[in-house]
């Protein structure tokens, strides 16, 4: 897998991206790509996007970005939803067609614009006003707007709780605030250290018509540990730890990378910038475990490539919340959770945090679910080549209690 390469746009709600539409974004990522990589368009065989909330006036948004963004009306793209991996899945997605003969070059990526997120009227207003539409006379018209009532105008807002369960990923995180607080902080010092340092080379200028030109991730905003301890529950009432200065915060942002063959990049004249060697999905009960994924998935995705704990370089962790990459590492260092719920023999261990998103991580940098997993794997690629490492680990939790875990 010749390596990608990544642009990405975030902000904060309500970002000066909100007249925008996410089609908007993924055409900026995907243009970004092509001015870095120099790739003609026409090499592209494949495209394959990823989102979460759809906007309906473009609900296959891979197509309409790459339209925008210039690529053939031959080139074929389509768009997959995996909540928060959903970048992640169209990463393998690609790979999954270079490796059965179908394509030799994909670009893959992500989009969410969580600033102006799809409304839907309620049910009952929605069968009155297609009933409406079908109706043939005046009479009939008047009958059925008489019947609507205040309580039809309530809108449906997109849920962002789990359909199974009733419950949002907030009310699965616990522990002590503190130690929340404390990982979050750490998440903001990182990030701001390496944006700082310029290490966070992948935002493509991008200029909103009629506003500013955005340049870099905004919302990197180390605190102190006092002013994040005032801050009042976000989910569970009144007794919650899990708060807004520890939880990753929603944003609007694409992504795109460029993923072939080895054969094919160097045939082209690329070198790639990193490998994928393997990658597994899991999936756990979306109650009782809901975040733990990555503990579940990462001893299986280092069986299959033959590798150990010790032998990775970078780990990248998809932070939903501090509480759920604390939960992880507890759960991943504990030979009792691998007995008792793994059927393990022995822990896999808990990746050391000198290894540890370094860079920062979705509580510092953001959370446009779609495009969050192509983040994380260039993200990995830059410091294995900036630290000289061989090996990286990314792992990212999603709705359902799914997981995507690749190196």
């Amino acid at each position: 897998l010749a390596a990608p390469l990544f642009s990405q746009e975030s902000s904060v709600l309500i970002s000066v991206y909100a007249d925008l539409m996410p089609h908007d974004l993924a055409r900026a990522a995907l243009q970004g790509l092509l001015t870095r990589t120099s790739v003609p368009r026409d090499v592209v065989d494949y495209i394959v996007y990823g989102t979460v909330i759809q906007e309906v006036k473009t609900s296959n948004v891979a197509r309409e970005a790459a339209l925008g963004a210039g690529f053939s009306d031959k080139t074929p793209a389509h768009t997959v939803t995996m909540a928060c991996i959903s970048s992640n899945q169209a990463m393998t997605t690609g790979v999954g067609m270079i490796a059965a003969g179908q394509c030799d070059v994909v670009v893959a990526g992500g989009v969410e614009l969580m600033s102006d997120v799809p409304i839907r009227h309620s049910r009952k207003m929605r069968k009155t006003m297609l009933t409406l539409n079908r109706a043939k006379t005046l009479g009939q018209k008047l009958s059925l707007i008489s019947k609507i009532r205040p309580d039809y105008f309530a809108p449906e807002l997109p849920a962002v709780a789990e359909f199974s369960t009733s419950e949002t990923m907030g009310h699965s995180g616990c522990g002590a605030q503190l130690c929340q607080d404390e990982y979050a902080l750490r998440s903001h010092s990182l990030a701001k250290k390496a944006q700082d340092e310029g290490l966070l080379q992948d935002v493509v200028p991008f200029k909103v018509p009629g506003k500013d030109t955005v340049t870099k991730d905004n919302g990197i905003r180390p605190s102190s540990l006092e002013q994040m301890g005032k801050l009042k529950p976000a989910f569970v009432k009144p007794y919650g730890t899990v708060t807004a200065a520890n939880s990753s915060f929603l944003t609007d942002g694409a992504s795109a990378m460029l993923i072939m063959s080895e054969e094919k990049a160097l045939a082209m004249g690329y070198k790639p910038k990193a490998y994928l060697r393997d990658f597994v999905y899991v999936s756990q009960d979306p109650k009782d475990q809901l975040l733990l994924g990555p503990t579940y998935a990462t001893p299986k995705v280092l069986e299959k490539a033959g590798l150990t704990l010790s032998d990775i370089d970078v780990f990248e962790f998809h932070e939903a919340f501090a509480g759920q990459i604390l939960a992880n590492l507890k759960a991943m260092d504990s030979d009792w959770f691998a007995q008792n719920y793994m059927g393990r023999k022995s822990k896999v261990g808990a990746p050391p945090l000198d290894k540890f998103n370094t860079w920062g991580g979705s509580l510092s940098l953001g959370h446009p679910f779609g495009a969050t997993g192509c983040r994380l794997v260039i993200t990995a690629a830059h410091r294995l080549k900036k630290e000289g490492g061989q090996y990286g680990l990314v792992a990212a939790c999603a709705a359902g209690g799914q997981v995507m875990v690749q190196g």
